[in-house]
């Protein structure tokens, strides 16, 4: 806790800030932040004065104050993705655009939600960059974000396959191939089922935004590589708001026995607004004790994007035909899941 509470203290001595601005700036769970800031201000080192928090005299004499000259911040332009876009992806990400204000509704069944438009395609052209685009398969486990759809428009993978539980979405990327001419694969499937043997090996590239328990990411992770041909690649997202450190270590351990290579860590790369309709995940600021307003607009719910590479063939150290028992919610590290609020 006490880094938290450092980073709090620090970013209050360069300016004050609101409740969201300071979020968005956190590295560490949303569980121990929230912890963090509440006993922060408890214990009198930090106020509230006009939805704005600041430090208190006691707080202040918490900082070295010799730090405040010391100033930097994350590039405006690429938003620290390291990748910027031109010419087709802008098209690309316009079309993408217009396509998914169609989409199907979050479902809190399946802890459904998504990612900014931007962001879709600022993954596709790291992609790119990476040669992983041009004449690849690629397997999708789980699509809430629609990555097909801005893969397929770019013309350049020769496969898209979707396995996803949520039958909506196979039939509105029905309707998107219907009209604008793509062939994006669609297959319901479960994570904790078996894998169908026609996929095991069969693909380049895998891509996905797994559930953040310990068994969710290891069934989407697993799952994955168990698909992907030798010299594959694959890409997901772990954010820190939910899955903690010890999670983080535990995939590395997990890419290092299935003789995978990371390549990219890249923190923030993807931005979600949380709350889509009547599917509210900010229901969590209940817990604070002291008065804030709603969010402005703020995205402070982002994940890191992480590629890796397979060195050589895939080692399996989960069996594609096995079935798996998933938890769906972590109640030790997530509180964003509106279900925790429900009377």
């Amino acid at each position: 806790m006490k880094k938290i509470e450092m980073q709090i203290l620090y970013e209050l001595a360069k300016s004050r800030k609101s409740f969201w601005e300071l979020l968005d700036i956190s590295h560490y769970t949303l569980r121990d932040f929230i912890e963090t800031i509440n006993n922060l201000y408890e214990e009198g080192s930090i106020a509230v004065d006009k939805d704005e928090v600041c430090l208190t005299d006691k707080g202040i004499k918490k900082v070295d104050q010799r730090s405040i000259n010391f100033e930097s911040r994350i590039c405006e332009k690429c938003e620290g993705k390291r990748i910027l876009f031109s010419g087709k992806f802008k098209e690309v990400l316009e079309q993408f655009e217009e396509i998914v204000k169609g989409r199907p509704t979050p479902n809190l069944e399946f802890y459904q939600g998504y990612m900014r438009e931007y962001d879709v395609i600022a993954r596709v052209a790291l992609m790119q960059s990476y040669n992983d685009l041009v004449n690849k398969e690629f397997l999708l486990i789980g699509d809430d974000d629609l990555l097909s759809v801005a893969l397929s428009l770019t013309k350049l993978p020769s496969r898209v396959l979707v396995l996803d539980v949520d039958e909506r979405l196979g039939e509105f990327i029905k309707k998107v191939n219907r009209n604008y001419g793509l062939e994006i694969e669609f297959q319901k499937y479960n994570v904790s089922d078996p894998l169908p043997k026609t996929l095991v090996g069969n693909f380049d590239v895998f891509s996905s935004e797994p559930l953040e328990t310990t068994s969710g990411l290891k069934a989407f992770i697993s799952r994955g590589i168990s698909c992907l041909r030798d010299e594959g690649v694959g890409y997901f997202g772990l954010t820190t708001a939910e899955a903690s450190y010890k999670k983080w270590i535990n995939i590395q351990k997990i890419l290092t026995r299935t003789n995978c290579v990371i390549t990219d860590i890249i923190r923030g790369f993807s931005k979600y607004p949380m709350i889509y309709g009547s599917v509210n995940y900010e229901k969590f600021i209940t817990k604070l004790k002291f008065p804030i307003k709603k969010n402005p607009g703020i995205y402070w719910y982002k994940s890191a994007l992480f590629r890796f590479e397979v060195l050589g063939k895939p080692k399996l150290i989960m069996k594609p035909e096995r079935t798996l028992h998933i938890t769906y919610i972590d109640k030790k590290e997530d509180i964003t899941h509106p279900m925790f609020y429900f009377s």
